[in-house]
């Protein structure tokens, strides 16, 4: 019995300290909002069985649940379903710019603008880059915006991000996507915040809501 209970302990060592090598940390426990701050808009965000539920408001501002630590090169996994009449987005590397009273609409912290990875079921740009608040539209090229089908409605789709440097890569269910080298944004966004962002919605339309689950990071050198 000795010898097995040495083995069970040996063996549960050995496993955590390959998953501290392995460098990946998780952003969600699946079970609270811990590590999360809200930052814009009113839609909400709770857990349920074991996701991060975004449910949109009614004619509101973007809304985005904010990650507290900042990441510069990392390689960021997730897996997120969304409302086929709903486009989301996860912000990388982002910040807050401060807005005068009269355009906040909502925003009491600050714009949250910043690179972001499309989300949208369907037909659609899903995983290309885009500059939210940021003034430049799309960041992917024009000519590589091409709308494809690879992220599946009403499914959970898994979605792979590699920031390094200038470049951003992104892969869903495991197909590459979007590969951007862009030296502007990453001198204006080197390191920041990720965020969960719920879009808002005319008035009169919705509620819709996108999921999250399985969020894990590697900070990479």
């Amino acid at each position: 019995m000795r010898t097995v209970l040495l083995s069970l302990t040996l063996f549960c060592v050995s496993s955590s300290f390959a998953a501290a090598e392995d460098g990946w940390v998780s952003l969600f426990n699946g079970e609270s909002l811990e590590g999360w701050t809200q930052k814009n808009g009113t839609a909400s965000y709770a857990v349920e069985d074991g996701a991060i539920v975004g449910r949109t408001s009614n004619g509101r501002a973007n809304s985005f649940l904010c990650s507290l630590k900042k990441y510069g090169n990392f390689e960021l996994e997730f897996e997120v379903k969304v409302h086929d009449a709903l486009n989301s987005g996860v912000q990388i590397r982002s910040k807050t710019k401060e807005v005068p009273a009269e355009q906040r609409k909502g925003i009491e912290v600050g714009r949250v603008y910043g690179p972001q990875v499309e989300i949208e079921a369907g037909v659609a740009e899903a995983g290309y880059i885009y500059g939210e608040a940021t003034g430049r539209g799309w960041l992917t090229p024009k000519e590589e915006l091409k709308p494809h089908d690879t992220m599946k409605s009403g499914e959970w789709n898994k979605f792979r991000v590699i920031a390094n440097g200038p470049r951003i890569q992104t892969f869903i269910n495991g197909q590459p996507i979007a590969d951007l080298t862009d030296e502007a944004i990453f001198e204006t966004h080197p390191k920041g915040f990720i965020g969960l962002q719920v879009h808002s919605i005319k008035e009169g339309t919705g509620p819709y809501d996108v999921r999250w689950r399985n969020i894990r990071i590697k900070e990479l050198e």
